[in-house]
């Protein structure tokens, strides 16, 4: 690791470590609510895991356009490997999560649909994304509260539109699905969103279900961007991670029984009977 980026982690990096006593997993995860995993961690609703959460001012843990930042470069390349040397984590996919809220729900749904052979899994909390798959299909109602200089510090002045795309989610999902397949993917925002995030993030699980991929999306009725409904939720996300390392047998015998006798009613009513596969949502 660069001495610029040990001078990053020192500064601007808090590192909470639980039960290092055998091989655990590593969690980047950002916005601020960080207590909340030891009290998943004793709950019981996630393993005791080593997590790591970066401050990235208002950069979206994006590589900007003209090479003055390159925080997505920082938390693949750098931050990650850092972990795996100096913490006793898993050094693969399995056992690697990263989640986030708002900027940081942006930032991890990003890197997990990028780099899906990196994440096992993904928990996004009201990510910062807008409901389109072109930047000129952006309104206004969905960047308000940005400054057009961030943008274009981040993107481009002009706007580099082909970079835009290159890393707004619903796009790279979009453009090959597939690649996501047995990637846990974790969705919520709430239906009171002042800067009505709601709306990217309800188009995101639309372009997935869309695509048949599995994932599990929650829209949280009453839930505000902040205030005390993020406490109850950030808990939820963790159980959905715990979900992954630990999965319930939820198509036990019953569900299989009931599968069967749905099966027999397709075929007595010439509707097509099709195969399970959990990556992908029963859907037609």
């Amino acid at each position: 690791m660069t001495r610029s980026a040990q001078s990053a982690i020192r500064s601007s990096f808090n590192f909470t470590v639980a039960v290092l006593q055998t091989k655990r997993w590593v969690i980047p995860w950002w916005g601020g609510m960080g207590g909340l995993l030891d009290q998943a961690i004793e709950n019981g609703l996630v393993a005791p895991m080593v997590s790591v959460m970066p401050s990235a001012g208002r950069s979206f843990y994006m590589n900007f356009r003209d090479g003055s930042q390159k925080w997505e470069d920082f938390v693949m390349k750098e931050l990650l490997p850092y972990m795996r040397k100096n913490f006793n984590v898993v050094q693969g996919r399995e056992g690697t999560f990263i989640t986030g809220i708002s900027m940081g729900g942006m930032g991890s749904l990003r890197m997990a649909v990028k780099y899906p052979e990196v994440f096992q899994a993904v928990a996004s909390q009201e990510p910062a994304i807008e409901p389109v798959l072109a930047f000129d299909d952006i309104k206004l109602r969905d960047k308000f509260y940005r400054p057009d200089t961030l943008i274009k510090q981040i993107y481009g002045d002009p706007i580099d539109k082909d970079h835009w795309a290159a890393n707004n989610p619903a796009t790279i999902i979009r453009r090959d699905p597939s690649r996501l397949l047995g990637l846990g993917i974790y969705l919520e925002v709430g239906d009171q969103d002042t800067v009505y995030l709601n709306h990217g993030t309800e188009f995101v699980h639309r372009v997935l279900f869309d695509a048949g991929i599995s994932h599990e999306y929650r829209l949280v009725k009453g839930a505000d961007h902040v205030g005390a409904s993020l406490v109850p939720r950030s808990l939820d996300a963790f159980a959905f991670v715990g979900r992954q390392l630990n999965p319930p047998k939820w198509i036990d015998d019953a569900a299989l029984r009931f599968r069967a006798i749905n099966d027999e009613n397709k075929k007595e009513r010439g509707y097509p009977v099709t195969p399970f596969d959990s990556k992908r949502i029963h859907a037609q």
